[in-house]
């Protein structure tokens, strides 16, 4: 058998929540989560969870009842994640920047019965809204203040009750202390993990529409496990990471929560980015494990405040959601003298799908091999049938028990993305003859000028060895001549001037005619994602605006 092989046989599905019972067991006084530097132990955790278990279950919760989580990086994340999948039912992520509106949408979609939120008013109006249109029926409710340590309680009082919200006295809002005193049946649920659903994440998948992957138990323990052997240097009970990408993120919710809790690594957890207060996280904790994205690290690599001392307690970082720049990932090496690998993968795989090894090597360019247990093909973007040959261009394709079962009521997606056993991504790429995968662009990203491909990632990796470049993006906008042009936003790093001129002649023996940017904004920030990803869709829906814009106007007159 092959190594994948290998690792496939022994693989054993297992439901998500015997994973925390195991380390409970195993470290029961050994620290599980640091919030704002609060302590629990995993002894703790793992009570609250049964009784976060029986509080749920009154409400009704079971397998095929699904419960939204709306919370940013607290115990309460933790806690209420682990006690829903106890009970049997399905966790469904939101994210607490969500508009109202859109979190209205995803609650309808997902038909979820239970939210959990926090009580500060932007999360819980939100949450109430839903409820008032009668697409929520019940409310868990967590209150901030009781999480923070006892100095940090009384100043949130003092200085941030105004931005408690009022929780009105009506069943439909359940207290989180009232839902722990609940009692009742804390035994785990019994169920196939093969079959039972654990969550359901919303993605834009492969056509920019959101929609719900179904991630079985099967899949999110397959690839914590896989991730596992990724970090096959960490000590069981003996690790610790700091946590800022959010939970309710799939690559944080695995590479991150799901991955301490199997490891019994110490999980310091961080409600947002700020990097004053990530840096002096750093400093307090000393940290062994780091997850990122590579705008995280080039902000830790760019803070006057961080000094070599800050870094070199940890040993091993990954970094993903994006293309990490080779000097970004030197240079936080140095600073660190840790190792940083990076990742790829998507939420239909849950996430993870390819990384560097921990051991090396390391090859310029490349999201490194497989996973354990994992296939990975370059398939031919016309006839799906075909694999490409060593060092061909095609769509990369996914194999593995990490792969999704679907997406949620939408079964024509479905049938568009999973052919089999095999995912297809939608992303381009293309394979060494030691495995190796190397990531090309996104099709839908592709830019057909005067009919050839040209691929924004080339030029945004052309553009972004400048010296002056912090950050660029690129899309393609319409053209009258060749359909499709690209265009070029530029961020600069802080007191460095660069002009369109200077740039284009920067480019010219980096990029070909037709790959280089017709035009070239620079701007002071360009648009992230909640995890800090770079993002497209908002300079493109500015292109569509303006466009139309001109169109009306030549119309007029």
């Amino acid at each position: 058998m092959t190594g994948v092989d290998e690792w496939l046989a022994a693989f054993r599905p297992r439901l998500m929540h015997t994973y925390l019972d195991d380390t409970v067991a195993a470290h029961p006084d050994r620290p599980a989560i640091d919030f704002m530097g609060r302590c629990w132990t995993w002894g703790q955790v793992g009570a609250d969870v049964e009784k976060a278990t029986a509080g749920f279950r009154s409400l009704g919760v079971k397998p095929g009842v699904r419960v939204g989580i709306c919370l940013p990086n607290t115990p309460y994340y933790t806690i209420c994640y682990y006690a829903v999948l106890r009970a049997g039912g399905t966790v469904v992520n939101f994210s607490p920047l969500m508009a109202e509106q859109e979190l209205i949408r995803q609650a309808e979609d997902a038909e979820i019965r239970i939210l959990v939120t926090i009580d500060l008013k932007d999360l819980f109006d939100k949450a109430a809204a839903a409820h008032a249109e009668d697409v929520i029926e019940t409310i868990v409710v967590c209150p901030l203040a009781d999480a923070l340590p006892a100095m940090k309680r009384m100043m949130f009082g003092l200085f941030k009750g105004g931005e408690r919200a009022h929780v009105p006295d009506d069943p439909a809002y359940v207290h989180y202390p009232d839902l722990m005193a609940r009692g009742g049946d804390t035994s785990p649920v019994e169920a196939d993990p093969e079959e039972l659903i654990a969550l359901i994440q919303y993605t834009g998948g492969t056509t920019g529409i959101p929609k719900g992957a179904m991630l079985s138990h099967r899949n999110l323990s397959a690839n914590m496990e896989q991730v596992r052997v990724l970090v096959g240097a960490a000590a069981l009970g003996a690790e610790r990471m700091v946590c800022v990408l959010p939970f309710f993120h799939v690559f944080a919710m695995t590479a991150e929560q799901n991955l301490c809790v199997l490891i019994g690594a110490e999980m310091v957890l961080l409600p947002k980015f700020e990097l004053r207060e990530l840096v002096r996280t750093f400093g307090r904790t000393k940290p062994t494990l780091f997850i990122g994205v590579p705008t995280l690290f080039a902000a830790l690599n760019n803070a006057r405040n961080v000094g070599s001392d800050d870094l070199t307690s940890l040993k091993v970082c990954l970094s993903g959601g994006a293309p990490l720049p080779a000097d970004v990932r030197e240079r936080f090496e140095s600073l660190a003298t840790c190792v940083l690998v990076e990742g790829y993968g998507l939420t239909e795989a849950s996430p993870v799908v390819c990384c560097t090894p921990i051991t090396g090597p390391v090859k310029a360019g490349s999201i490194g091999p497989p996973l354990a247990g994992t296939r990975v093909e370059i398939r031919d973007m016309e006839d799906f049938d075909r694999v490409m040959p060593t060092g061909e261009k095609g769509e990369i394709v996914v194999k593995g028990p990490q792969v999704m079962q679907g997406y949620w009521k939408v079964p024509d997606e479905t049938a568009e993305v999973l052919h089999g056993d095999w995912l297809r991504t939608g992303d381009i790429g293309h394979m060494d003859e030691d495995g190796y995968v190397y990531l090309v662009d996104r099709i839908k990203d592709i830019i057909i000028t005067s009919g050839y491909n040209v691929y924004p990632r080339k030029i945004e990796e052309a553009i972004g060895q400048h010296p002056a470049v912090d950050e660029v993006t690129v899309i393609g906008v319409a053209d009258a001549y060749r359909g499709q042009v690209p265009k070029a936003f530029v961020k600069l790093y802080d007191g460095e001037k660069l002009t369109e001129l200077a740039l284009m002649e920067f480019l010219s023996d980096r990029l070909s005619r037709l790959e280089t940017p017709r035009t070239v904004e620079f701007r002071k920030e360009l648009p992230k994602t909640l995890v800090g990803k770079l993002s497209k869709k908002e300079l493109q829906a500015e292109e569509a605006k303006s466009a139309a814009a001109a169109e009306a106007g030549a119309a007029e007159g």
